[in-house]
């Protein structure tokens, strides 16, 4: 029998006494096991089934543990399966430079798979206690209502504490719906994850006896359903993709993508010959004809402020009129008392003249600096031995006969809101993202940054332009349709019109505070109420 059958046959087959005599070591392999089964229903595998059987699995284990430790070890081991899973492709970057960095592969990705799974040790450990220990188990509904609350709270938390990785939140799973994104308008990644969580917990009133299950499994599941209507109805009512009404006029986009193999990016004898080659996908014929021609993440292998000639050349990347964007690092000018090194994304116009700049401001750890530094003593991962400085903050992008734009550098795109929504006056009208997933190769990780784009773009109500260096580059709608893409290792260019933005959500830069506040809501009413049937059973 598979793993996944023997899991189905633990569900089906156990009450909540035999679950609560497991021994520890098989309650940990059941919750890895589980935790992993969870990750598939990810982008790119989109194994939907999976994830009730996954979290209605942590809830069981969970609420039979036997104490808060056994509990936290549960959620731990749970977390460890999730991420070891759904995020094994980050260890590819130690093998670009294998030579330097492969020997801390076995190293580095059990550590980032344990540190991320203590965000669900603490969730294990708290739904124990607030479901009201031992006695949680008769208890599923309430327990399903406490872990879905607990599962969004840890993904905020996770979204923010050490710089923030809010990566593959349950959100994310319903890539394949387009329906099913749209609740993100109004309530966020995270409201869609709390629904999400709430849904896939439908079978969790079945693990104990009782009355009323099959209305309780509907009532877990109705929310989810209802905001699946609601976006039906908002995807009902947009432009068509071929609506002339659906773009801005007179706006034409060339995104180029290279497919420049990451190990061959900084080799000093191929660098003039990527950007010779960039040059020349953007002068495909039609060029002309263009407003912007834009390039991904370091595009340009060179530093800007001591290789400017080069910048020269690029500007033969800008249309007639028009301007060339590109991503290259940028240092501080020759004789500065400090060395500095910025992510930049710069606009050159068909003359070569600096339009505008933006620094990255939410760098990388360990690939773009070393955090702690003085006691860490271990090189990062891109060129060069200088860690990277982070940007001032949000910038809008202002070029002439184009709507303002929000650039985001490479993973910014994937932190919710703050780019956009609170700090920039008055709102940009498009969000532009430049990335170098070259790094990861063909595995999950492109897919799943290309699928937060699309969340990013229903959530702010704002069409997203994605530029890869190795793909997936595209251009994403305010409701998160794809209008055109290059798909991963596809030299070429892709051709568009700038989609107009929707309506601004009504809760814009709020959404996350708000759902943090419902899900703590529903844990202080879920306890209050145990509590208040608790004293009543005493009386």
């Amino acid at each position: 029998m598979s793993p996944s059958g023997r899991l189905v046959g633990r569900l089906s087959g156990m009450s909540p006494g035999r679950w609560a005599g497991m021994s520890r070591v098989r309650r940990a392999g059941l919750a890895l096991l589980a935790g992993a089964l969870s990750a598939l229903a990810l982008p790119p595998w989109h194994l939907l089934p999976l994830l009730p059987l996954g979290l209605t699995a942590l809830l069981g284990l969970t609420l039979t543990a036997g104490s808060t430790g056994r509990a936290a070890l549960t959620g731990w081991a749970f977390g460890t399966g999730f991420f070891a899973l759904g995020l094994y492709w980050v260890g590819e970057a130690f093998l670009v430079d294998a030579e330097r960095f492969a020997w801390l592969l076995p190293i580095a990705m059990p550590a980032f798979a344990g540190g991320l799974a203590l965000y669900h040790a603490l969730v294990g450990g708290l739904l124990w206690r607030l479901a009201g220990g031992a006695q949680g188990a008769a208890r599923p509904l309430t327990g399903a209502l406490l872990l879905a609350a607990l599962w969004v709270l840890a993904e905020l938390l996770r979204g923010w504490l050490f710089t923030g990785f809010p990566w593959n939140p349950l959100a994310a799973v319903w890539m394949p719906v387009d329906a099913l994104l749209q609740p993100v308008a109004w309530v966020g990644v995270a409201g869609l994850s709390l629904l999400t969580a709430l849904a896939a917990l439908a079978p969790a009133p079945w693990l104990a006896p009782g009355r009323r299950r099959a209305w309780m499994s509907v009532a877990l599941l109705t929310p989810l359903l209802l905001a699946g209507g609601a976006g039906a109805l908002r995807l009902s009512a947009a432009p068509g993709l071929d609506d002339p009404a659906a773009v801005v006029p007179g706006v034409r986009l060339r995104l180029v993508q290279p497919a420049i193999p990451q190990a061959d990016k900084w080799k000093p004898e191929l660098r003039v010959g990527h950007v010779e080659r960039q040059i020349a996908l953007s002068r495909a014929p039609g060029f002309e004809d263009f407003s912007l021609v834009i390039w991904a993440e370091t595009a340009v292998p060179f530093a800007l402020g001591r290789q400017d000639a080069v910048f020269a050349a690029v500007a033969a990347a800008a249309p007639p009129g028009g301007a060339v964007i590109t991503g290259a690092p940028r240092l501080t000018p020759p004789g500065a008392p400090i060395r500095r090194m910025w992510n930049s994304v710069v606009a050159l116009d068909d003359q070569g003249r600096q339009l505008a700049l933006y620094d990255k401001q939410h760098l990388v750890p360990f690939g773009e600096y070393v955090p702690f530094s003085d006691l860490l003593p271990l090189p990062k991962l891109t060129e060069g031995g200088t860690d990277f400085s982070p940007g001032q903050g949000p910038r809008r992008l202002i070029l002439p006969g184009l709507p303002p734009a929000s650039p985001l550098v490479c993973y910014e795109i994937i932190f919710p809101e703050a780019v956009v929504d609170r700090a920039l006056v008055p709102r940009p009208q498009w969000l532009l993202n430049l990335t170098n997933d070259g790094w990861f190769g063909s595995g999950p990780g492109p897919r799943q940054h290309f699928a937060l784009a699309r969340l990013r773009a229903v959530e702010s109500a704002l069409p997203v332009v994605r530029v890869a260096n190795t793909g997936i580059s595209a251009v994403i709608d305010s409701h998160g349709r794809v209008r055109g893409r290059l798909d991963l290792f596809e030299r070429g260019v892709l051709d568009a019109d700038l989609p107009r933005p929707a309506a601004t959500p009504v809760l814009a830069g709020w959404r996350n505070p708000v759902m943090g506040g419902l899900a703590l809501g529903i844990i202080v009413v879920v306890v209050a109420l145990r509590s208040k049937s608790k004293k009543t059973a005493h009386e």
